[in-house]
């Protein structure tokens, strides 16, 4: 008799097999160009996402050495902005004032990607037409169909969906698999991490 635990796993080894390498390898390289040209790296989630973002900025500053942020990471702006301006506007507002350019990149972290026919996620929505508007590279980790993120980005990773009553912990879980593998990549990682060093 098949466990949930084999289930799940199952699941997981199957949404493995699903994602587009090339897709991969395109993020993978429009980070170290971002790198390369002096831009930074806004990573963009909420909910489960906006954790890993937290845990990929680390990541991406400490292994990658490329100046990583996470407006989520400071909730009084954050829960400021919601008071006074309205949810759906504040990565975009913070985005403005931390002057984002054509040199930089936001990376996003979601679920469904935003939806601008349900207005779901719009706070993501207005953060990537902002980007657009002033030539921000765009990539994104997503599940469902990757919605808007998928819609615009330059490079995208869609999480497949393999059972529907699954998508958001699917969609969570290899946000942080595709980050890491990310960071380890050879064109992304610039130092060592600790235990690969103790010998």
């Amino acid at each position: 008799m098949s466990s949930f635990a084999d289930q799940f796993l199952n699941e997981a080894a199957e949404v493995i097999r699903g994602l587009n390498r090339e897709a991969i390898e395109n993020l993978a390289e429009l980070i170290a160009q971002t790198r390369a040209s002096g831009g930074r790296l806004f990573i963009l989630g909420v909910g489960g996402s906006a954790a890993n973002a937290s845990h990929a900025v680390n990541d991406f500053r400490k292994i990658a050495r490329i100046e990583a942020y996470a407006p989520t990471d400071n909730v009084a702006e954050l829960t400021a902005r919601t008071n006074d301006e309205g949810w759906h506007s504040v990565f975009e507002g913070w985005l403005r004032v931390s002057r984002l350019n054509a040199a930089d990149m936001i990376l996003v972290f979601s679920v469904g990607g935003g939806d601008v026919e349900h207005q779901v996620s719009m706070n993501l929505v207005g953060a990537l037409e902002y980007a657009r508007s002033v030539g921000a590279k765009i990539g994104g980790i997503v599940g469902r169909n990757g919605g808007f993120t998928a819609t615009v980005a330059d490079a995208c990773v869609v999480v497949p969906v393999v059972n529907a009553d699954h998508i958001t912990p699917h969609s969570e879980a290899f946000q942080a698999v595709v980050w890491h593998l990310l960071v380890s990549h050879p064109r992304v990682k610039i130092k060592q991490t600790k235990w690969e060093s103790v010998r």
